[in-house]
């Protein structure tokens, strides 16, 4: 088999910078040692076929290696949240099959107590040490001088967690490659294959526990640069695409907005025309931000419309989208977009309705070890749902203009009210209480509690600290309000939309 992009660029070009973080940076050739040493530790850490190792998602260099050194190895990692309570690691540990853990100074602490608990074996890097757990660069520096790496075990792609509406988060595998593949190695070269983005230096700006930040991976792979920013900051953020000239990066909305808000004086400082292509996801831009952003980058901004547990299905140029404002673009071969009405009818164009989307038996909805969730996601067989609704007009282009789904999208993350619903619910002062989507001027979207209290109203603060002892700080609502009663529709359900009216100024009880 030929040598792999990122191999050859170790031997044609040793010493060229690879991957940087906020502490310092990896050439090839350190790049590709490092993977090696990684990729035949973890087969330690997880020997059989069905073994996978949870990697906190820190935005440090150590979790692209791991990361990378799954693939290579034929381990499947499981992209984890470093802002998870031990109880929520603990659960997506025993979910995964994972047997091992390799996390940063932000996880390390639940990372730890899980080990613990499990008896599992830890990694941590950027730490202090602790004497239950290896030191990464002992653990690497420990990998045998001959390291061989078996060939022929199967592809296992990584693992990210996605909450859902019943409170419960559920796994599903990237989507980085369609075809079927006959093992890890042929995995990695089709991956190196179809990085995604343009040459040259990408930039990770979001949490490297999400998909579209794990993208980098792929232009890894095929033998091009990534420089990781460790935390968002707007203007670290234009310094790193001057001094790197970086040409790709993806964003979210949040993003954006923050750049925007710095003073022009300081935006002049810094020269962004490297950038050939600023992918965006996660949650509806608001025209104005977008236009805004197209006006000072340029037409480079490529949104991106999909889950984690489908991959993309549509996307738009911002020359496409000044011409379809609004639009989240045309759908992508080999999915299909349909809108059906309640009954499942398909509509005409132009009518609003459920998005749906019909896709080969391969590239549909999957969720890990729950067949049950996804046979949930369909409507009929081969046609799923991501729980949008919204119209396509006459050219194919889609628009989204109300979701179905319980679900709530902050600064790009999805967030679930089922979860810190099912926690608060436990609190001896709430009767009942219902979490919705209210506007939030940085993030777009902000949870908060409407609470119907058991007697005198317990402090805010009080009910935040119960539902952060539980459930990862983010998932947990950012306000609390005290109501007599929750509205509900004429069948006696609650009625969330109804909930949500007062707090939007249009129709349209979601941000974008």
């Amino acid at each position: 088999m030929s040598l792999l992009p990122l191999d050859r660029r170790a031997q044609e070009a040793p010493d060229e910078p690879a991957l940087a973080d906020d502490r310092g940076v990896l050439s090839w050739s350190a790049l590709a040692d490092q993977v090696a040493r990684a990729a035949v530790r973890l087969l330690e850490f997880a020997p059989g076929p069905d073994d996978r190792i949870a990697v906190l998602g820190d935005n440090a260099i150590p979790t692209l290696v791991a990361h990378l050194a799954g693939l290579r190895a034929g381990v499947g990692t499981v992209a984890a949240s470093r802002s998870l309570t031990s109880g929520e690691l603990v659960d997506q540990i025993i979910d995964a099959g994972v047997t091992g853990i390799i996390a940063g100074p932000a996880g390390a602490g639940a990372a730890l107590d899980a080990a613990r608990e499990l008896g599992l074996p830890v990694v941590t890097h950027g730490t202090p040490e602790s004497g239950h757990a290896f030191d990464w660069e002992l653990w690497l520096a420990a990998a045998p001088a001959r390291r061989i790496i078996p060939t022929g075990r199967p592809a296992r792609p990584p693992l990210v967690y996605t909450s859902g509406t019943t409170g419960r988060a559920r796994g599903t595998e990237v989507r980085w490659v369609s075809s079927p593949v006959a093992d890890s190695s042929a995995y990695l070269a089709a991956m190196s294959a179809r990085p995604g983005f343009p040459a040259g230096p990408h930039l990770v700006c979001g949490p490297l526990q999400h998909n579209a930040p794990l993208t980098s991976l792929r232009h890894l792979a095929a033998g091009q640069p990534v420089v990781v920013l460790g935390r968002y900051d707007a203007e670290t953020f234009l310094s790193r695409v001057q001094n790197w000239q970086v040409t790709s990066t993806v964003m979210v909305p949040t993003h954006f907005q923050r750049l925007l808000a710095l003073p022009e004086v300081v935006r002049a400082q810094y020269d962004v025309s490297s950038l050939r292509q600023v992918s965006h996801t996660g949650s509806a831009c608001p025209p104005d931000v977008k236009r805004a952003m197209i006006d000072w980058f340029g037409p480079v901004l490529t949104e991106s419309y999909g889950a984690s547990e489908a991959g993309t299905v549509a996307r738009i140029s911002s020359t496409e989208w000044l011409a379809h404002p609004g639009s989240v673009g045309r759908v992508r071969p080999p999915f299909e977009v349909l809108v059906t009405d309640d009954d499942g009818r398909q509509l005409p164009s132009g009518e609003r309705g459920l998005l749906a989307f019909r896709a080969p038996d391969d590239q549909g909805v999957r969720y890990h070890a729950d067949p049950d969730k996804t046979k949930a996601a369909y409507l009929s067989p081969g046609v799923f749902t991501l729980g949008d609704i919204g119209y396509v007009d006459a050219d194919g282009y889609i628009f989204i203009t109300d979701r179905a789904a319980d679900v709530v999208v902050s600064g790009g993350v999805n967030l679930y009210p089922a979860e810190s619903e099912a926690v608060l619910r436990q609190h001896p002062a709430v009767v009942e209480l219902a979490v919705i989507g209210v506007p939030d001027p940085d993030f777009g979207e902000s949870l908060r509690a409407l609470v119907v209290a058991a007697g005198d109203e317990p402090p805010a603060d009080e009910l935040d600290r119960f539902c952060r002892e539980h459930l990862a700080a983010y998932k947990c609502p950012k306000s609390y309000e005290f109501v007599p009663e929750l509205l509900r529709n004429a069948m006696g359900k609650l009625d969330k939309r109804a909930m949500r009216r007062p707090y939007w100024s249009s129709e349209r009880t979601i941000a974008g």
